[in-house]
């Protein structure tokens, strides 16, 4: 994993993005962000276990769909499968080591 500054390459709104093997982060100080960073990783393990390219086919596919249901997209992005596992999970910094596979299957609804 490597954390990178990259201010101008994060949308707007955001502050940081999983690009695996990377984590992008828009500020220097969110990268002593332990809860920030460990929903960050939290993406690359799901990224990791989809092979890379189709985590982010589903995740855009996913976005369409809520996005459709709930018809708001901050509402769409919260309620991506791979999106209530990381937060759900951001504050607990040993989830990652006893996370079984695939977790985020279980954040489906």
């Amino acid at each position: 994993m490597f954390l990178i500054v990259v201010k101008y390459l994060i949308p707007k709104g955001y502050r940081g993005m999983a690009l695996f093997p990377f984590i992008l982060v828009k500020y220097d100080f969110d990268k002593t962000n332990g809860i920030f960073v460990n929903h960050e990783k939290i993406h690359l393990r799901q990224q990791l276990e989809l092979l890379i390219i189709p985590f982010f086919v589903w995740y855009f596919l996913e976005f369409l769909i809520r996005l459709i249901q709930y018809k708001n997209k901050d509402l769409a992005y919260r309620n991506i499968s791979f999106e209530r596992e990381a937060y759900t999970n951001e504050t607990d910094l040993h989830y990652l080591k006893n996370r079984s596979f695939f977790q985020f299957l279980k954040y489906i609804k």
